[in-house]
């Protein structure tokens, strides 16, 4: 088993795992699970977790997980993530998010966040709210200054947006979506070029585009993730692995980390076997051809259209759709079975759409998987 490599984070000059963990998939799982999953990456080297839940049950579980290993690891919260009725919700309320920063701190029994980042923010009008006199970059500097956080972030999902982070002085680490899919976003080689260039820190998410990369299927409908937008289609030619995702990232300019998401020990063997792979297994070289192009408007399953309120799981319904769509894969009629509020319940109210980063037509899609699984 050969070791984890290690990558200098910008200018915080901590030293992160080059392959770290994203716990969104961490969220409804049992905890002895969850648990497991994380205590295997610890054992692997792994020394970055992104947090940005803010659900009590899932604090508490994640608490329990880094229990006696909170000097191995970095810990990412976020300033502006909350929850209403037991679901996601993005907040602009400056005291709910800075309740939910202490309640992170309480929860997991420790002093200071390692980042705080500035929560999911993209479009100009956003941004200015974020950094106006009194705002949540004031608040985080605040925060910063007292010991609470040792370095800032900014995530986001647009390149316009993230390349004002980018000139923000003492914003010291940006996550934002790399993958495949996402090779010919307008703007993209501007970003990774500010980043390195100003010194910061640059964590990749969304590495498998929700899933889609690695899914069968000829035809692949993604995500536009820059403002400047165009009409593109992507006609996937052959099958792409875990590892060609990270190996294509961990290529790209001024990336320190990768945070993938994973369910289970499985899935965070999937990702880390790309140390052990040859590299031919690692190599995506032959797949660039096929990513020039992409098409904007598909749901990555982000759940960043919470809260619902019907209390509908967006993401996981239009997930379970698509699969179900691909030839109802063992498992998918009883989790979607099993869902508190079913897609079919939908009222049609928008919030989801306005809140989309991604213009995804949420509505339609509720309803074609509740299509799907009628009967």
């Amino acid at each position: 088993m050969i070791p984890m490599n290690y990558r200098t984070l910008g200018r915080t000059g901590r030293k992160v795992s080059e392959i770290s963990l994203g716990t969104e998939y961490l969220i409804d799982i049992p905890e002895k699970q969850a648990v497991k999953v994380i205590h295997a990456a610890i054992d692997r080297g792994v020394n970055y977790f992104d947090l940005f839940f803010a659900q009590p049950g899932f604090r508490d579980t994640m608490a329990r997980a880094f229990r006696g290993h909170r000097d191995k690891v970095m810990l990412a919260a976020h300033l502006g993530a909350s929850h209403k009725d037991g679901q996601y919700e993005r907040t602009r309320d400056i005291e709910e998010a800075l309740f939910y920063v202490d309640d992170f701190l309480a929860r997991y029994r420790t002093d200071y966040a390692d980042v705080l980042f500035l929560h999911n923010s993209d479009g100009q009008q956003d941004f200015d709210f974020l950094m106006k006199p009194g705002g949540f970059y004031e608040q985080a500097l605040r925060l910063k200054k007292e010991g609470k956080c040792r370095f800032i972030g900014f995530s986001g999902h647009t390149v316009d947006t993230a390349l004002l982070a980018a000139g923000t002085p003492e914003i010291d680490i940006i996550m934002f979506p790399i993958n495949l899919a996402a090779h010919a976003v307008p703007g993209k080689a501007d970003l990774l070029t500010a980043c390195e260039g100003n010194d910061i820190g640059l964590v990749a998410m969304k590495p498998y585009a929700g899933g889609r990369l690695l899914q069968s299927g000829p035809r692949m409908e993604l995500d536009n993730w820059a403002s400047a937008g165009g009409e593109y289609a992507l006609e996937k030619k052959s099958p792409v692995s875990a590892a060609q995702c990270l190996s294509y990232i961990l290529a790209q300019r001024g990336v320190s980390c990768i945070v993938p998401g994973c369910a289970s020990v499985e899935h965070l063997n999937d990702a880390l076997a790309w140390y052990d792979n040859t590299p031919e297994q690692n190599d995506f070289a032959a797949l660039l051809s096929e990513y020039n192009q992409y098409t904007p408007g598909e749901c990555t399953y982000c759940n960043h259209c919470l809260p619902c309120p019907v209390g509908i799981d967006i993401g996981r319904s239009i997930r379970l759709g698509d699969r179900a769509a691909a030839g109802l894969i063992p498992g998918t009629t009883d989790e979607y079975n099993a869902m508190a509020v079913p897609p079919s319940e939908c009222i049609r109210c928008g919030d989801c759409e306005d809140r989309c980063p991604f213009g995804v037509a949420a509505m339609d899609r509720l309803a074609e998987s509740a299509a799907l699984f009628a009967g």
